[in-house]
Protein backbone atom coordinates (compact mmCIF):
# COMPACT_ATOMS: atom_id res chain seq x y z
CA UNK A 1 0.00 0.00 0.00
CA UNK A 2 1.21 3.38 -0.31
CA UNK A 3 2.93 5.47 2.57
CA UNK A 4 3.28 8.57 4.71
CA UNK A 5 6.75 9.35 4.39
CA UNK A 6 7.64 12.39 6.23
CA UNK A 7 5.75 16.00 6.83
CA UNK A 8 6.99 19.32 7.19
CA UNK A 9 5.49 22.72 8.02
CA UNK A 10 6.17 26.52 7.88
CA UNK A 11 4.22 29.28 8.87
CA UNK A 12 4.60 33.15 7.93
CA UNK A 13 6.86 34.88 10.49
CA UNK A 14 4.27 37.49 11.75
CA UNK A 15 2.69 36.14 15.35
CA UNK A 16 -0.18 37.73 16.51
CA UNK A 17 -1.75 36.67 19.97
CA UNK A 18 -5.64 35.90 20.47
CA UNK A 19 -5.90 38.78 23.04
CA UNK A 20 -4.21 41.24 20.71
CA UNK A 21 -6.73 40.27 17.78
CA UNK A 22 -9.72 40.68 20.09
CA UNK A 23 -8.31 44.46 20.67
CA UNK A 24 -7.15 44.74 17.03
CA UNK A 25 -11.24 43.72 16.31
CA UNK A 26 -12.64 46.27 19.05
CA UNK A 27 -10.35 49.30 17.59
CA UNK A 28 -11.47 48.48 13.79
CA UNK A 29 -14.99 47.51 14.06
CA UNK A 30 -15.85 49.90 17.67
CA UNK A 31 -18.58 48.97 19.12
CA UNK A 32 -20.54 47.72 16.17
CA UNK A 33 -19.70 44.95 16.70
CA UNK A 34 -19.24 44.54 20.88
CA UNK A 35 -21.72 41.54 21.37
CA UNK A 36 -19.58 39.20 18.78
CA UNK A 37 -16.28 39.50 20.50
CA UNK A 38 -16.70 36.63 22.92
CA UNK A 39 -16.15 34.83 19.65
CA UNK A 40 -12.25 35.30 20.01
CA UNK A 41 -12.47 34.24 23.69
CA UNK A 42 -14.79 30.66 23.19
CA UNK A 43 -12.87 29.67 19.97
CA UNK A 44 -9.45 28.20 21.91
CA UNK A 45 -7.17 30.18 20.16
CA UNK A 46 -4.04 31.36 21.53
CA UNK A 47 -1.68 32.47 19.35
CA UNK A 48 -1.46 32.79 14.96
CA UNK A 49 0.93 33.47 12.74
CA UNK A 50 -0.07 36.17 9.70
CA UNK A 51 1.17 36.69 6.03
CA UNK A 52 1.94 40.32 7.03
CA UNK A 53 1.90 42.65 9.86
CA UNK A 54 -0.93 43.81 11.97
CA UNK A 55 -1.04 47.52 10.87
CA UNK A 56 -1.53 46.25 7.14
CA UNK A 57 -5.09 45.06 8.25
CA UNK A 58 -5.43 48.96 9.04
CA UNK A 59 -5.96 50.05 5.33
CA UNK A 60 -7.61 48.98 2.55
CA UNK A 61 -6.71 46.91 -0.23
CA UNK A 62 -7.73 45.99 -3.72
CA UNK A 63 -7.68 42.24 -4.79
CA UNK A 64 -4.93 43.01 -6.59
CA UNK A 65 -2.87 43.91 -3.97
CA UNK A 66 -4.08 41.63 -1.64
CA UNK A 67 -3.55 38.69 -4.02
CA UNK A 68 0.01 39.60 -5.06
CA UNK A 69 1.14 39.20 -1.52
CA UNK A 70 -0.91 35.64 -1.84
CA UNK A 71 1.66 34.79 -4.55
CA UNK A 72 4.91 36.22 -3.01
CA UNK A 73 4.49 34.65 0.48
CA UNK A 74 2.91 31.22 -1.19
CA UNK A 75 6.31 30.57 -3.38
CA UNK A 76 8.30 31.44 -0.33
CA UNK A 77 6.19 28.93 2.13
CA UNK A 78 6.22 26.47 -0.72
CA UNK A 79 9.92 26.11 -0.97
CA UNK A 80 10.68 25.87 2.46
CA UNK A 81 8.33 22.99 3.24
CA UNK A 82 9.31 21.11 -0.23
CA UNK A 83 13.16 21.51 0.71
CA UNK A 84 12.78 20.50 4.27
CA UNK A 85 10.70 17.70 3.34
CA UNK A 86 13.08 16.43 0.57
CA UNK A 87 16.33 16.53 3.03
CA UNK A 88 14.13 14.89 5.78
CA UNK A 89 13.23 11.91 3.68
CA UNK A 90 16.79 11.69 2.61
CA UNK A 91 16.80 12.41 -1.22
CA UNK A 92 17.24 15.43 -3.49
CA UNK A 93 14.05 17.56 -4.66
CA UNK A 94 14.45 16.28 -7.83
CA UNK A 95 13.48 12.61 -7.09
CA UNK A 96 9.53 14.06 -6.30
CA UNK A 97 7.37 12.66 -9.50
CA UNK A 98 4.53 14.24 -8.75
CA UNK A 99 3.09 17.20 -7.03
CA UNK A 100 -0.41 18.17 -5.79
CA UNK A 101 -0.90 21.65 -5.12
CA UNK A 102 -3.68 22.53 -2.78
CA UNK A 103 -4.89 25.78 -1.98
CA UNK A 104 -8.34 28.04 -1.69
CA UNK A 105 -7.29 31.59 -0.45
CA UNK A 106 -5.13 33.19 -3.70
CA UNK A 107 -5.16 32.21 -7.38
CA UNK A 108 -2.23 31.85 -9.44
CA UNK A 109 -1.56 31.33 -13.37
CA UNK A 110 0.84 29.52 -13.53
CA UNK A 111 0.28 28.21 -10.46
CA UNK A 112 2.42 28.33 -7.60
CA UNK A 113 3.89 25.07 -8.24
CA UNK A 114 4.82 26.07 -11.40
CA UNK A 115 6.64 28.64 -10.06
CA UNK A 116 8.19 26.45 -7.42
CA UNK A 117 10.13 25.13 -10.35
CA UNK A 118 12.16 28.28 -10.95
CA UNK A 119 12.79 28.68 -7.45
CA UNK A 120 14.16 24.87 -6.18
CA UNK A 121 15.63 21.95 -8.32
CA UNK A 122 12.60 19.78 -9.42
CA UNK A 123 12.06 17.13 -12.19
CA UNK A 124 11.63 18.84 -15.54
CA UNK A 125 8.84 15.78 -16.04
CA UNK A 126 7.17 16.32 -13.18
CA UNK A 127 3.85 15.62 -12.73
CA UNK A 128 1.49 18.81 -11.45
CA UNK A 129 -1.89 18.55 -10.04
CA UNK A 130 -3.07 21.86 -8.56
CA UNK A 131 -6.11 21.77 -6.67
CA UNK A 132 -8.13 25.12 -5.98
CA UNK A 133 -11.10 24.97 -4.24
CA UNK A 134 -11.29 22.87 -1.72
CA UNK A 135 -10.78 24.53 1.15
CA UNK A 136 -9.93 22.90 5.23
CA UNK A 137 -11.27 19.53 3.28
CA UNK A 138 -8.36 19.88 0.61
CA UNK A 139 -5.30 18.74 2.34
CA UNK A 140 -6.98 15.50 3.62
CA UNK A 141 -8.10 15.19 0.00
CA UNK A 142 -4.86 15.78 -1.26
CA UNK A 143 -3.09 13.05 0.78
CA UNK A 144 -6.15 10.62 -0.96
CA UNK A 145 -5.58 11.86 -4.65
CA UNK A 146 -1.46 11.20 -4.05
CA UNK A 147 -1.78 7.88 -2.70
CA UNK A 148 -4.80 7.08 -6.13
CA UNK A 149 -1.29 8.12 -8.13
CA UNK A 150 1.42 6.22 -6.24
CA UNK A 151 -0.68 2.94 -6.44
CA UNK A 152 -0.71 3.66 -10.32
CA UNK A 153 3.02 4.50 -9.78
CA UNK A 154 4.55 2.36 -6.93
CA UNK A 155 7.94 3.29 -7.62
CA UNK A 156 6.71 7.04 -8.00
CA UNK A 157 6.91 9.67 -5.06
CA UNK A 158 4.37 12.26 -4.53
CA UNK A 159 4.25 15.71 -2.86
CA UNK A 160 1.38 17.41 -1.54
CA UNK A 161 2.04 21.19 -0.97
CA UNK A 162 -0.94 22.97 0.91
CA UNK A 163 -0.30 26.70 1.27
CA UNK A 164 -2.96 28.10 2.76
CA UNK A 165 -2.90 32.57 3.55
CA UNK A 166 -6.45 32.99 4.80
CA UNK A 167 -5.21 36.24 6.83
CA UNK A 168 -5.28 37.84 3.02
CA UNK A 169 -8.88 37.83 2.42
CA UNK A 170 -10.12 39.36 5.52
CA UNK A 171 -12.47 42.20 4.29
CA UNK A 172 -11.97 45.69 6.28
CA UNK A 173 -15.23 47.19 5.84
CA UNK A 174 -17.02 44.09 6.38
CA UNK A 175 -19.08 43.68 9.47
CA UNK A 176 -21.07 40.63 9.18
CA UNK A 177 -20.86 37.80 11.71
CA UNK A 178 -19.38 35.10 8.87
CA UNK A 179 -16.33 37.82 9.06
CA UNK A 180 -15.34 38.33 13.16
CA UNK A 181 -15.59 34.73 13.37
CA UNK A 182 -13.12 34.60 10.45
CA UNK A 183 -11.04 37.09 12.32
CA UNK A 184 -11.57 35.18 15.34
CA UNK A 185 -10.49 31.46 14.27
CA UNK A 186 -8.56 31.53 10.71
CA UNK A 187 -4.65 32.25 10.39
CA UNK A 188 -1.74 31.29 7.20
CA UNK A 189 0.13 28.07 7.12
CA UNK A 190 1.72 26.03 4.80
CA UNK A 191 3.12 22.66 4.58
CA UNK A 192 4.35 19.54 2.48
CA UNK A 193 3.82 15.83 2.88
CA UNK A 194 5.55 12.67 0.82
CA UNK A 195 3.53 9.76 -0.62
CA UNK A 196 5.30 7.36 -1.90
CA UNK A 197 4.32 3.76 -3.71
CA UNK A 198 4.47 1.00 -2.25
CA UNK A 199 8.15 0.14 -3.98
CA UNK A 200 9.36 3.20 -2.53
CA UNK A 201 11.99 2.10 0.36
CA UNK A 202 11.03 2.99 3.71
CA UNK A 203 14.25 4.81 5.41
CA UNK A 204 14.88 4.65 8.67
CA UNK A 205 13.32 7.65 10.56
CA UNK A 206 12.40 9.08 14.04
CA UNK A 207 8.89 9.19 13.21
CA UNK A 208 6.01 6.76 11.87
CA UNK A 209 5.53 6.10 8.36
CA UNK A 210 1.57 4.82 7.98
CA UNK A 211 0.31 2.90 5.11
CA UNK A 212 -2.94 4.20 3.41
CA UNK A 213 -5.39 1.78 3.10
CA UNK A 214 -8.12 3.63 1.64
CA UNK A 215 -10.16 7.20 1.02
CA UNK A 216 -13.75 7.95 0.89
CA UNK A 217 -15.07 11.61 -0.36
CA UNK A 218 -18.15 12.40 0.23
CA UNK A 219 -20.76 15.65 -1.21
CA UNK A 220 -24.04 16.84 0.29
CA UNK A 221 -26.64 17.67 -1.77
CA UNK A 222 -27.94 21.51 -1.27
CA UNK A 223 -25.07 22.75 0.71
CA UNK A 224 -23.62 25.14 -1.23
CA UNK A 225 -24.38 27.71 0.72
CA UNK A 226 -22.59 26.07 4.13
CA UNK A 227 -18.99 27.10 3.47
CA UNK A 228 -16.91 29.34 0.68
CA UNK A 229 -16.23 32.34 -0.82
CA UNK A 230 -17.91 34.60 -2.70
CA UNK A 231 -15.49 36.49 -4.71
CA UNK A 232 -16.14 40.02 -5.08
CA UNK A 233 -14.22 43.21 -6.42
CA UNK A 234 -12.56 43.08 -3.20
CA UNK A 235 -11.50 39.52 -3.32
CA UNK A 236 -12.74 36.66 -1.16
CA UNK A 237 -15.88 37.57 1.29
CA UNK A 238 -16.05 34.20 3.92
CA UNK A 239 -19.36 32.23 3.53
CA UNK A 240 -19.59 30.12 6.84
CA UNK A 241 -23.34 28.93 7.78
CA UNK A 242 -23.75 28.47 11.59
CA UNK A 243 -25.11 24.94 11.01
CA UNK A 244 -21.57 23.26 10.30
CA UNK A 245 -21.28 22.05 13.96
CA UNK A 246 -24.84 19.85 13.60
CA UNK A 247 -23.66 18.91 9.98
CA UNK A 248 -20.19 17.28 11.51
CA UNK A 249 -23.12 15.89 14.63
CA UNK A 250 -25.70 13.75 11.84
CA UNK A 251 -23.67 13.40 8.96
CA UNK A 252 -19.64 12.55 9.64
CA UNK A 253 -20.24 9.60 11.61
CA UNK A 254 -22.16 7.72 9.12
CA UNK A 255 -19.35 8.26 6.28
CA UNK A 256 -17.02 7.02 8.88
CA UNK A 257 -18.73 4.25 9.25
CA UNK A 258 -19.15 3.42 5.65
CA UNK A 259 -15.57 3.73 5.06
CA UNK A 260 -14.36 1.61 8.05
CA UNK A 261 -17.19 -1.10 6.86
CA UNK A 262 -15.24 -1.29 3.32
CA UNK A 263 -12.25 -2.54 5.37
CA UNK A 264 -14.11 -4.53 8.09
CA UNK A 265 -13.25 -2.70 10.96
CA UNK A 266 -15.47 -0.27 13.48
CA UNK A 267 -14.78 3.39 15.43
CA UNK A 268 -13.18 1.18 17.77
CA UNK A 269 -10.08 0.55 16.03
CA UNK A 270 -9.31 3.62 15.59
CA UNK A 271 -6.01 4.72 17.77
CA UNK A 272 -4.99 7.91 16.36
CA UNK A 273 -6.88 10.65 14.54
CA UNK A 274 -6.15 13.65 12.31
CA UNK A 275 -8.93 15.68 12.44
CA UNK A 276 -8.94 19.01 11.20
CA UNK A 277 -9.95 21.47 13.51
CA UNK A 278 -12.53 23.60 11.94
CA UNK A 279 -13.17 25.51 15.26
CA UNK A 280 -14.31 24.19 18.90
CA UNK A 281 -17.69 23.33 17.59
CA UNK A 282 -16.84 21.60 15.02
CA UNK A 283 -14.30 19.40 17.72
CA UNK A 284 -17.65 19.01 19.76
CA UNK A 285 -19.48 17.70 17.01
CA UNK A 286 -16.44 15.22 16.27
CA UNK A 287 -16.56 14.01 19.67
CA UNK A 288 -20.54 13.98 20.08
CA UNK A 289 -21.08 11.70 16.70
CA UNK A 290 -18.36 8.86 17.53
CA UNK A 291 -18.32 9.04 21.72
CA UNK A 292 -14.96 10.34 21.50
CA UNK A 293 -14.35 10.76 25.50
CA UNK A 294 -10.83 10.43 26.18
CA UNK A 295 -8.80 12.77 24.48
CA UNK A 296 -8.60 11.30 21.02
CA UNK A 297 -8.52 14.74 19.49
CA UNK A 298 -6.31 16.11 22.11
CA UNK A 299 -3.77 16.58 18.57
CA UNK A 300 -6.41 18.89 17.09
CA UNK A 301 -7.21 20.84 19.80
CA UNK A 302 -3.75 22.17 20.58
CA UNK A 303 -2.62 22.75 17.05
CA UNK A 304 -6.02 25.17 16.97
CA UNK A 305 -4.88 26.78 20.01
CA UNK A 306 -1.29 27.04 18.94
CA UNK A 307 -2.24 28.07 15.29
CA UNK A 308 -5.93 28.62 14.78
CA UNK A 309 -6.94 27.19 11.58
CA UNK A 310 -5.36 27.51 8.53
CA UNK A 311 -7.66 25.69 6.16
CA UNK A 312 -6.22 23.12 4.48
CA UNK A 313 -2.55 23.04 6.05
CA UNK A 314 -3.49 22.27 9.31
CA UNK A 315 -4.41 18.87 8.70
CA UNK A 316 -0.29 18.20 8.23
CA UNK A 317 0.81 20.26 11.75
CA UNK A 318 -1.68 17.55 13.07
CA UNK A 319 -0.39 14.70 11.07
CA UNK A 320 3.20 15.58 11.99
CA UNK A 321 2.38 15.22 15.82
CA UNK A 322 0.68 12.00 15.30
CA UNK A 323 3.77 10.62 13.18
CA UNK A 324 6.46 11.67 15.85
CA UNK A 325 4.22 9.94 19.08
CA UNK A 326 3.67 7.11 16.89
CA UNK A 327 7.36 6.25 15.71
CA UNK A 328 7.08 2.55 17.98
CA UNK A 329 3.58 2.27 17.38
CA UNK A 330 2.47 -1.14 15.06
CA UNK A 331 -0.85 -3.18 14.19
CA UNK A 332 -3.25 -0.09 14.67
CA UNK A 333 -5.42 2.53 12.83
CA UNK A 334 -6.11 6.10 11.86
CA UNK A 335 -8.22 8.15 10.74
CA UNK A 336 -7.75 11.33 8.67
CA UNK A 337 -10.59 13.79 8.31
CA UNK A 338 -11.79 17.48 6.79
CA UNK A 339 -14.92 19.39 5.84
CA UNK A 340 -14.91 21.67 3.23
CA UNK A 341 -16.80 23.92 0.77
CA UNK A 342 -19.19 22.04 -1.32
CA UNK A 343 -20.28 21.25 1.41
CA UNK A 344 -18.19 17.70 1.54
CA UNK A 345 -15.69 15.46 3.57
CA UNK A 346 -12.86 14.18 2.85
CA UNK A 347 -11.70 11.04 5.16
CA UNK A 348 -8.24 8.55 4.67
CA UNK A 349 -7.88 5.48 6.95
CA UNK A 350 -4.25 4.92 8.10
CA UNK A 351 -2.72 1.64 9.15
CA UNK A 352 0.88 1.59 11.01
CA UNK A 353 2.58 -1.96 9.99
Amino acid sequence: MPYIAGVTTATPPHVLEQSDAKRFAEQLFGGEIKHLLPVFDNALIERRHFATEIEWFFKQHDFTEANNRYIETALLLAEECVSKLAEKCGISTEEFDAIFFVTTTGLSTPSIDARLFNRIALNKHIKRIPIWGLGCAAGVAGIARASEYVKAFPKHRAVVVSVELCSLAFQLNERSKSNIIAAALFADGAAACMIAGDEVPKSTQNYSQPSILGSLSTIYPDTLDVMGWKITSDGFKIVLSKDIPSIVTSLVSENIEELLASHSISIGDIANYVAHPGGAKVMEGYETALSLLNGELKNSYNVLREYGNMSSATVFFILDRVLQQTKDGTGHYGLASALGPGFSSELVLLKWD
